[in-house]
């Protein structure tokens, strides 16, 4: 049986973020296809993680800078490990090249770190992005990681526009793969609450996510209070999970800004309201927020950066704009023009059905990996510079893990 080692950043939580989702959405592209799976995390399980086991996945608690894990991980003998994160390929990903030569490595981005680093370290400043921001130490760390595996996984082809062009990345590493929603979720329900059903504005979006914790700031102090001079009686939702004590404090009743913490299930929360509001002043990847509000036939109103990667040649659901009173006045005429709204909500099933159907990524995501294990030793000859920097990380990072591995032992 073919076997799928994925070793984890942390465990999925699908209800909690977008990253969540997309790693069950990998995995069940796996397991259609037969694959053995067995999640390795070195975090904490959390009590709102998948249990994978009800699913026929095996999961191990791993930790880092332990030599036991090199036993483990040769009996194992995975053909395909992909790591969740660069982090994870920095950790585990000489130790795999060790004890697993020829098992496939791919790491799945979910997004660009250093390209969300970059962007909010403008975004702090209030200037546009500079090669300075994007040219940091976490670019060379994460380009690095991208460069030692055989192929990476990247959710927007903005990003991997950048990789390529930018940082010259040779595009045989990379593989575009976004969100992907199963063919019969794609159609639009009956079911769906209509314009006039519909009242109030949503924000959703995990705490833990730098982007989200500012665009509700930037919701609360500029955009809310001119929304709230058109729209008195209208009210602003905000959920999400991991909410701490500062998002929680900006919960105001007589504004009508209300703090609703997590929500149990996107979609369901979704569908209710009438517009999401989700101003994005900084991030990178797909906002995940934005496709399930497509799916739910919700409207959106974001920003260039909220849009990117989303949409391709197709309208957006909705309204783009990155000025305040932009912004406002276009939450405003989506909230109160019914054809306006109508047809941003067709836009999005629209773009749902032509730019994230999961057949129509699933073959070529698999024929890609064969093409490459069948060619893997002149694929990675081909990548110099991948061959260059894991012969130094084994030099390097390996010692420092036996280094510190040894310190643990004595301390």
């Amino acid at each position: 049986m073919k076997q799928l080692l994925i070793i984890g950043y942390i465990w999925p939580e699908p209800a909690s973020s977008a990253a969540g989702s997309r790693m069950m959405q990998l995995i069940d592209l796996f397991l259609e296809k037969g694959y053995q799976i067995t999640y390795a995390c070195p975090a904490r399980f959390s009590e709102y993680a998948v249990n994978l086991e009800e699913i026929g996945i095996e999961q191990v608690q791993i930790e880092a800078n332990k030599s036991e894990f090199d036993s483990w991980l040769k009996e194992l003998n995975p053909s395909i490990v992909m790591f969740d994160r660069f982090m994870m390929e920095e950790q585990f990903g000489w130790r795999v090249a060790e004890q697993c030569p020829n098992a496939f490595r791919i790491l799945d981005t979910e997004d660009l770190h250093f390209f969300r680093k970059a962007r909010y370290e403008a975004a702090k400043k209030n200037r546009v992005l500079t090669k300075t921001d994007l040219f940091s130490k976490e670019a060379k760390r994460e380009i690095a990681s991208i460069l030692r595996c055989d192929l990476t996984l990247i959710i927007s082809e903005a990003e991997r526009d950048l990789l390529t062009e930018k940082f010259r990345i040779d595009r045989d590493l990379l593989l575009y793969i976004p969100f992907l929603v199963p063919k019969e979720r794609t159609s639009p329900s009956t079911e769906l609450t209509n314009f006039e059903e519909r009242e109030n504005f949503i924000f959703i979006g995990n705490f833990l996510h730098d982007p989200n914790w500012d665009a509700v700031l930037y919701l609360k102090q500029n955009i809310w209070p001119i929304i709230r001079k058109e729209l008195p009686k209208a009210e602003l939702h905000i959920y999400g999970a991991y909410a701490t004590q500062k998002v929680e404090q900006l919960h105001n009743k007589k504004e009508k800004f209300f703090i609703k913490g997590r929500a149990t299930e996107a979609l369901s929360t979704i569908e209710k309201y009438k517009v999401l509001l989700a101003p994005l002043r900084f991030g990178a990847g797909i906002k995940g927020k934005f496709i399930d509000a497509m799916l739910t036939g919700t409207p959106s109103v974001t920003t260039t950066i909220g849009a990117e990667g989303i949409c391709g040649i197709y309208p957006w659901n909705g309204e783009i704009s990155n000025n305040d009173q932009e912004i406002a006045d276009a939450a405003f005429m989506l909230y109160t023009r019914e054809k306006r709204w109508n047809k941003a909500q067709q836009n999005g099933f629209k773009v749902i059905q032509n730019r994230f159907q999961k057949e129509n990524f699933s073959s070529h995501f698999f024929d890609t990996i064969r093409r490459l294990q069948e060619r893997l030793e002149k694929h990675r000859q081909q990548n110099f510079m991948g061959s260059m920097l894991m012969h130094h990380t084994l030099q390097s990072t390996k010692y420092m893990s036996l280094w510190i591995e040894e310190k643990n032992k004595k301390s």
